[in-house]
């Protein structure tokens, strides 16, 4: 008999990134519908779930494109763009018969709801998947500490971060043959040693509230229910 989930309530940090798959830019359909299954058949276990989209597949406002902008201009572009992706991820989801709400921290009442953080909860209660957009709402913070922040706001048990990768390496695996995959870490040798599992910030806010971070590949099969139930995959980064 399949193992049940380790967890009741997880928040999921997805990056834009991932969402264009082989694509140089924008989203992939086929990555949407791939993913919109995996986070259903998580919520089918009884997994309450909430959602934090980068916008890198879109605009990232510390790329080279906003080189030349006004900083707090370039990150309010990026989070407009993770308000873009966080739509089209509850229209992929919502067409395999889930029941989502888009909460942005940057108000957008004609396509969805202001961030309220009793309303998110209430959403959950009511088995509802939420998608958190537009990071903090403020220029200077990524969406990693956007998902770091919503994480403690909301009770999650964990914090899952999706990405292309298997998890944390000592060093860049695509420049260095040598470098191995971290399979534990502790939030302050993550930060010590700038391994790159998150910002300083998201790193710091989890330590401080003991919420355990887990890095794994969204593209391996049934990646984030296997992480759900608990399988040793990725790098999971907890107590010092």
């Amino acid at each position: 008999m399949a193992p049940g989930p380790k967890y009741k309530l997880i928040l999921l940090k997805l990056s834009g990134e991932a969402l264009k798959g082989s694509r140089d830019y924008g989203i992939d359909p086929a990555v949407l519908t791939h993913l919109a299954g995996q986070i259903r058949d998580v919520h089918e276990l009884g997994v309450d779930i909430g959602l934090v989209i980068g916008g890198g597949n879109i605009f990232r406002g510390a790329s080279e494109a906003a080189a030349h902008m006004n900083r707090a201009v370039a990150d309010s572009v990026g989070m407009i763009a993770t308000v873009l992706n966080s739509l089209m991820l509850q229209d992929a989801l919502e067409y395999v018969g889930m029941e989502t709400r888009v909460l942005s921290a940057i108000e957008m009442r004609a396509v969805c709801e202001p961030y309220i953080r009793r309303r998110a909860i209430r959403h959950l209660e009511r088995r509802r998947i939420v998608i958190l957009a537009a990071g903090t709402g403020n220029p200077y913070f990524s969406t990693d500490t956007a998902a770091a922040l919503r994480a403690n706001e909301l009770g999650a048990e964990v914090l899952l971060k999706a990405t292309k990768v298997d998890g944390v390496y000592t060093a860049d695996p695509e420049k260095d043959p040598s470098a191995k995959r971290l399979a534990r870490i502790s939030y302050q040798e993550a930060i010590a040693k700038n391994l790159r599992v998150m910002d300083t910030s998201a790193l710091s806010l989890c330590r401080d509230n003991r919420i355990p971070i887990v890095v794994f590949n969204l593209f391996e099969e049934d990646s984030i229910r296997r992480v759900v139930c608990g399988e040793e995959i990725g790098t999971h980064v907890e107590g010092d």
